[in-house]
């Protein structure tokens, strides 16, 4: 007789049985609870306990054109309300600032303060919580009003965030200004400097023109000089010349007149007639025309040797060219140039730079810019920073809100697996 073998006839189903998970997760709707409420009391735990997070925000906007008037007006600097809007928010978002501004204020980060922990380190911490946010109009956006800067200010409850805002607005507010004041006194001494070099370079420039001008007319009159002493010589080598010339001439001549007999000046027709004129008696006037001139020796021996006599005995003959007395007219003039002695003796010699006038009221001008930008109105601030009502952080409400559907979800996961565990040990069983 054959044993029967029971045969099992079970198939598993891949189909889930919503009734059948419904009903297991309502047999451990303890658990469930149990776990929504555990997380909760976490969440709310950490929400009542956690250090309340506080938010506040300054507005900056621009300034009148009034207000940058007089910074404008000096010429020399030029600042746009614009760009003086730009700058202050630049240096809101500097780190230096901030860094400059706590360093001069240590007590407003003392709370935060560890040991061992730097001041750096301390501003690091309150950026890592939030901290400083710079607030920009969105490019995108045209229907902005007017430009702004802002800078919001997240913060533990822990230190005084309006204080620390609104000081730190007011800093970097000043700071630019400084700044500012530092580029005028810069810009101006700078200019100063450039028409200080203007003026010197003016004055070394004049003082070789007038040495140029003072070497070209003494360097002319020596020239002038040096001519009219050539010409000088010249002359009076040619007059020697002539002179000698003449005595040559006087002396043939007088030997002509002795041999022909003329003692006293006569004439060529007169020397035919002497014998006849001597035969008549009585005066008798004689006239000759000719229109040639007669030989020198016709003058006579007499007059012949008194020439000569006297050219011999001549120590100068500059009285017989007129231009020798003018060439000692031009050589006297020439001992003393005054244009010279005047420009030696100019002692100031500002008076005669024609725009050096213009470069010392240029100096003035800008040595007369002292303006108190104490008081200089960079930015308008719209909105300063005030005490929050309440916390942004942390939101009990949504804290727990969210405790409670993950205390719940995680209770459902778990009974889940737990009500899975159970079913299949029950067909293990069967089996």
């Amino acid at each position: 007789m054959s044993q029967l073998t029971p045969v099992n006839n079970y198939k598993p189903s891949d189909e889930i049985d919503l009734v059948e998970l419904f009903e297991g997760l309502w047999k451990q709707k303890l658990l469930i609870t149990l776990f929504a409420c555990a997380v909760t009391v976490g969440a709310a735990s950490y929400a009542f306990l956690a250090t309340p997070r506080y938010e506040v925000q300054s507005l900056l906007r621009l300034t009148s054109i009034k207000d940058l008037d007089e910074l404008n007006s000096t010429g020399v600097y030029k600042l746009e309300p614009s760009e003086a809007l730009k700058q202050v928010g630049a240096s809101l978002d500097s780190y230096a600032t901030r860094i400059n501004f706590f360093t001069e204020n240590p007590q407003l980060l003392e709370p935060l303060h560890k040991l061992n922990r730097s001041l750096q380190q301390d501003v690091d911490v309150l950026n890592e919580d939030g901290g400083f946010k710079i607030l920009q109009p969105d490019p995108k956006k045209t229907d902005n009003l007017a430009g702004f800067v802002g800078v919001r200010l997240t913060y533990p409850s822990s230190v005084d965030g309006v204080k620390i805002l609104n000081g730190f607005v007011k800093s970097a507010v000043e700071q630019e200004r400084a700044r500012i004041a530092a580029d005028l006194d810069g810009v101006v001494s700078s200019r100063l400097r450039g028409l200080e070099r203007q003026i010197n370079t003016a004055r070394a420039g004049y003082e070789a023109e007038k040495l140029s001008e003072i070497a070209q007319l003494s360097e002319a009159d020596t020239l002038k000089r040096a001519q009219l002493q050539d010409e000088l010589r010249a002359l009076r080598q040619e007059l020697k010349t002539l002179r000698m010339q003449r005595i040559t001439q006087l002396e043939e001549a007088a030997q002509i007149a002795k041999t022909l007999g003329i003692i006293k000046p006569s004439t060529p027709g007169s020397l035919g007639e002497e014998a006849r004129d001597n035969a008549v008696n009585g005066n008798v006037i004689r006239t000759e025309v000719s229109n040639q001139q007669f030989p020198l020796y016709f003058m006579g021996v007499e007059a012949l040797e008194a020439e000569r006599a006297a050219l011999l005995q001549r120590r100068s003959d500059d009285f017989t060219q007129p231009r020798v007395a003018k060439i000692q007219k031009e050589l006297q003039l020439l001992e003393n140039n005054r244009k010279i002695e005047v420009l030696k003796k100019r002692e100031n010699q500002d008076l005669f730079l024609s725009n050096l006038a213009k470069l010392h009221q240029e100096g003035a001008r800008l040595k007369s810019i002292n303006l108190d930008l104490s008081k200089l109105q960079l930015v308008r601030i719209d909105q300063q920073a005030e005490p929050p009502s309440k916390p942004i952080a942390p939101n009990k409400s949504l804290i727990i809100g969210v405790g409670i559907v993950l205390g719940g979800l995680l209770g459902v996961i778990v009974a889940l697996i737990r009500n899975v565990l159970i079913n299949r040990k029950a067909r293990i069983d069967v089996v």
